[in-house]
């Protein structure tokens, strides 16, 4: 009998940091081991302290492995932050054999060709979306190889992203005295636990709140056409409310979590005998008073300018209100009682929130939905391939260029 898979997939945010070890057995994955503590030594979804993140992930993994009497090596890991971006590009070629048949060299020529753009030096190309290919101008070509023509062309995204933000993860997670197996953008692996197959052919927004960024990604016909992400994030909400109610951040994010909602239904009750909420502090030193449509006046401006944002992004592709798949809100800010609703009233497109799926044991909660997507989508890794930790970061970089174009094949169908 085959031993178990055992996978373990980490999730490094602004403000949480969460392990998630799960075995497949047959075709189901389950729980093993889940954690979380305080993130450290981000902003905006990316590494600044490298030693303080690489502690805190440290830390993180000696008490799972003392607590489930487990021991980690490896991790599959998330990278986030208004850093990544897609830029759109083409590249064209002749077709080299005689005959005409179109090879895989051909294919690999011409995506070799659309990464020919002027990209500032200190940022690169993570990875090519190919969207679709031309044969001798007839468009629409998903699939070329093998057939004729003598005039190639391919019409991509590119993935760039910081280099010095990437080489900051990289270290980190190194430093921890543990292995990469890969690293994934964070929006790509929640779609992978959230978002179905069927979904991303007919068209689908993912829109990812976390606590500092907000992710938006687009599919369509299976394939990624656009991803963005805004430093804007729940955080930003719990700030409103801390200056809003005059209190400090911490009983500010405890409100949130409590009483926080993006709407406000209007009753005689409501406002007579429910008009305060008196709110003992985390120190029990004071208490702060408000009325339930005051909170929804300091949350429901912000979650408004996000959707906001989300529809100027989609209306700059083409996208506004034509998506059939409609919207799938995940991330920790997706928790937020009548955001569904919020959601549709600006994006005048179908919405559900985006519980993750496929682990058996998990709590049904879409702030988990990264950490999911990383374990989901390593069935598709070769662990023959994983490569073991290499001392200088430009050497590691260059080696995980070939494992990043083969990792992310997985979470675009």
């Amino acid at each position: 009998m085959a031993k178990p898979q055992i996978v373990t997939g980490l999730d490094i945010g602004t403000n949480t940091i969460k392990l998630l070890v799960a075995q497949k057995k047959g075709a189901e994955w389950e729980v093993l081991a889940y954690s979380q503590m305080p993130s450290f030594g981000l902003r905006r979804g990316a590494v600044v302290n490298v030693e303080e993140t690489s502690k805190n992930v440290q830390s993180l993994i000696s008490g799972v492995e003392r607590d489930y009497d487990i021991k980690i090596n490896s991790v599959f890991v998330n990278i986030g932050g208004s850093h990544l971006y897609v830029a759109p590009s083409d590249g064209l070629i002749s077709v080299s054999r005689a005959d005409h048949i179109i090879s895989e060299e051909d294919i690999e020529r011409v995506l070799q060709a659309t990464r020919a753009i002027n990209i500032p030096l200190n940022e690169e190309i993570l990875d090519v979306f190919p969207n679709e290919f031309i044969i001798d101008d007839q468009k629409g070509i998903k699939q070329p190889l093998g057939l004729v023509g003598v005039r190639l062309e391919a019409k991509v995204i590119l993935l760039c992203y910081f280099q010095s933000y990437f080489i900051n993860l990289t270290q980190a997670v190194l430093n921890s005295k543990l292995q990469i197996d890969d690293i994934i953008p964070s929006p790509l692996a929640a779609s992978k636990a959230v978002i179905t197959p069927q979904q991303k052919e007919i068209g689908v927004a993912l829109i990812d709140i976390g606590s500092a960024t907000t992710s938006l990604a687009v599919f369509e016909e299976g394939d990624l056409i656009h991803l963005a992400i805004f430093p804007l994030g729940s955080a930003n909400i719990t700030n409103d409310i801390a200056i809003g109610l005059k209190t400090e951040v911490a009983i500010a994010e405890d409100i949130k979590k409590q009483y926080g909602s993006c709407s406000y239904v209007k009753s005689g009750k409501e406002n007579k005998d429910q008009s305060k909420k008196k709110i003992e502090a985390i120190d029990k030193s004071y208490s702060v008073s408000f009325t339930k449509k005051s909170l929804v006046d300091i949350i429901e401006p912000r979650v408004s300018e996000i959707f906001e944002l989300m529809q100027k992004e989609l209306k700059k592709i083409g996208r506004q209100e034509l998506l059939p798949g409609g919207v799938v809100l995940t991330g920790g800010g997706a928790k937020l009682p009548g955001i569904k609703d919020l959601a549709k009233q600006h994006l005048k497109l179908p919405c559900q929130i985006g519980i993750p799926r496929g682990i058996l044991g998990l709590e049904k909660d879409p702030a988990l939905a990264t950490v999911t997507g990383l374990i989901l989508g390593s069935s598709d890794f070769d662990n023959s391939q994983k490569d073991g930790i290499m001392s200088l970061p430009w050497e590691f970089i260059k080696k995980f260029n070939f494992n990043f174009k083969r990792m992310f094949r997985v979470f675009i169908p």
